[in-house]
């Protein structure tokens, strides 16, 4: 089969490699999946760096989200087991783990439901108790975890404040419903928040991206607000004051949705009948803004790895070369 191989870290575009390698054998309890659609998300890039909190002994195939198919036809979501990941024409995955993908959803749209979505709905619904009638504001509205969050949070019933960078992703943004859309780059993020809010804040922050975006986020929390921390896309870790959580009275909830799949499989299922259900009443729909074939992958991972793109972009393998969506 073809598969994009990394020998050594570096940034994607420079370390994945294509090439033709075994099918691999699934060890006891795995099972061997044809790749329908694999999503591309922003630890594929650090797993290609080096950077990421699973390093999987080179060579690897990254690609940490797909549709699949079984060999009985059956459509499923799934987290391939490293080091064969998503980027190839067959994968490996956990048999107990596979999920079934919505009927509602193409192949690329069900790969992209999986790893943001869920981070998504744990984040909004089970860490921060969001309700109806709440603000919400999304930093990287316009990104394919921040989009989720932004689905989600109208789906939820909150108000939806979008934090982008750039007229591009504010298009997109508004598109995908929120209220309010803020450009960082063109405007006052802290003070366009504050104006939007009549100076109260925001009662719940998703924030998957860390560095200069946590540290408004503690400006414009409100009182007794919840800042969701789901990661550092800025590549810069905040160290946030607690003496500044006390005195406005805001819990900061760090989220690692990998973990439940150990700690609580059972919300994993829960979830995603959630999910489910919201995409086939089409309350959410995953934006995937570009679709390429398998030898496109490593251009599109550095794609995202440089915050240039929008929504998702899922890997086709059946998709033919110069076919892209």
């Amino acid at each position: 089969m073809q598969a994009w191989q990394v020998h050594e870290n570096g940034e994607p575009s420079e370390v994945m490699r294509l090439e033709d390698v075994e099918t691999p054998t699934p060890g006891d309890g795995q099972i061997l999946l044809k790749v329908r659609a694999a999503n591309i998300n922003f630890p594929d890039a650090l797993l290609c760096r080096g950077q990421y909190q699973v390093r999987p002994p080179l060579p690897f195939t990254p690609g940490v989200e797909i549709c699949g198919e079984t060999e009985d036809g059956r459509r499923v979501l799934a987290n391939p087991a490293l080091p064969y990941g998503g980027f190839a024409e067959y994968a490996v995955a956990d048999a107990r783990a596979l999920l079934p993908a919505p009927e509602a959803l193409d192949d690329a749209e069900a790969a992209a439901l999986h790893i943001g979505y869920q981070t998504g709905w744990v984040g909004l619904h089970r860490r921060a108790g969001l309700e109806a009638g709440e603000t919400l504001l999304v930093h990287a509205a316009a990104g394919g975890v921040g989009s989720a969050a932004v689905q989600l949070g109208k789906a939820a019933g909150a108000r939806v404040i979008g934090v982008v960078g750039g007229a591009d992703k504010a298009a997109v943004a508004r598109e995908l419903g929120c209220d309010v859309v803020i450009d960082r780059r063109a405007e006052d993020v802290i003070g366009s928040v504050k104006e939007a809010t009549g100076g109260r804040g925001a009662d719940v922050i998703y924030d998957p991206v860390g560095g200069e975006a946590y540290a408004q986020s503690a400006k414009v929390v409100a009182f007794e607000g919840r800042i969701v921390v789901v990661g550092f896309a800025s590549g810069t870790i905040p160290s946030p004051a607690l003496n500044h959580a006390l005195v406005k009275n805001y819990s900061i909830l760090g989220l690692h949705w990998g973990l439940y799949n150990t700690k609580n499989p059972k919300l994993i299922q829960h979830c995603h009948e959630q999910l489910t259900e919201l995409a086939a009443r089409g309350a959410i729909k995953p934006l995937v803004s570009q679709r390429v074939p398998l030898s496109g992958a490593a251009v599109a991972v550095q794609k995202v790895a440089d915050g240039v793109s929008t929504g998702r972009i899922a890997v086709v393998p059946s998709q033919q070369n110069g076919a892209a969506a």
